[in-house]
């Protein structure tokens, strides 16, 4: 009640959007990163960590979560030139045709109101990334306030440290919620069919094409998608994410259908054995 130090749950609303990845390990779960999102920044770096294919994974997830995905490129500062900046906007919106590309910097302050303008009353953000991309100094400078913790990256290979080990949602003075979330070590699909398509709607495009519609964009003849590869009309890199990130979701698909069913059967087992007691004790 207000003033006071108890609350009471009275309702749950369904979810509006949902981030997922599979959980961690071989065992076909699912895991929850972020809810109720509107927006979702999908954190790369200016560093050793960028890496277009899993600027694709990212957005392949972020298109599945119901959220509109926004890339954020940070660490603009630690680009040698601008030509360099360009080379990796140019090859992020080759990856993500359609998804709009933030190049900031969180440490100098650099087009920081680009990813402000998202923050508004009633909507939720989720900042998303590998570790120390920079998702937690980008909240604090958003925030004009230390709101979570930083540490450097590695100095000798460059990479993150952990250091936001929890989900945390954080409503900030603008009237803006955002969500922190841990880097991300492990990123596998979840539910994705879909979401691949929309995500690669250019190869989806040439598929379309083919001369047979189960077209595995293999050996087959009048594969249009093989043609585009060979013609150099699509990245070559781009084709086999697709058909990596294809794959995954068609495996976890399977192992989700296979654990249905020794599930049900295992309660098959449970119900003949209770019938078996049930005519004994008769």
């Amino acid at each position: 009640h207000p003033g006071g130090d108890r609350a009471a749950i009275h309702a749950v609303i369904p979810r509006r959007s949902r981030f997922i990845r599979k959980a961690p390990g071989r065992a076909a779960e699912e895991q929850i990163v972020a809810a109720n999102v509107n927006t979702v920044l999908l954190v790369s770096a200016v560093s050793e960590e960028f890496n277009v294919r899993r600027i694709e994974r990212y957005v392949t997830m972020a298109r599945e979560s119901g959220a509109e995905p926004v890339i954020v490129l940070n660490k603009s500062d630690l680009a040698d030139s601008s030509d360099t900046i360009d080379e990796l906007r140019d090859e992020i919106v080759r990856a993500a045709p359609g998804v709009a590309v933030l190049v900031v910097s969180a440490k100098s302050g650099a087009a920081l109101d680009e990813v402000g303008a998202y923050l508004m009353p009633g909507r939720t953000i989720a900042l998303v990334g590998s570790s120390g991309v920079g998702k937690s100094t980008i909240i604090n400078s958003l925030a004009g306030e230390g709101l979570q913790a930083t540490r450097e990256v590695r100095i000798r290979d460059g990479k993150g440290r952990h250091t936001t080990t929890h989900r945390e949602l954080l409503m900030l003075s603008g009237g803006g919620v955002v969500i922190d979330t841990p880097g991300l070590r492990e990123l596998h699909i979840w539910e994705s069919a879909e979401a691949i398509e929309s995500a690669f709607e250019d190869v989806e495009t040439l598929a379309a094409q083919c001369r047979f519609n189960d077209c595995r964009h293999g050996a087959e003849p009048g594969c249009a998608v093989r043609s585009a590869v060979d013609a150099g009309d699509l990245d070559s890199l781009r084709f086999e994410s697709y058909l990596r990130l294809r794959g995954e979701s068609e495996a976890l698909r399977q192992r989700r259908t296979e654990a249905v069913w020794k599930a049900k059967g295992k309660e098959r087992a449970i119900h003949r054995s209770m019938r078996k007691v049930t005519k004994k004790r008769t």
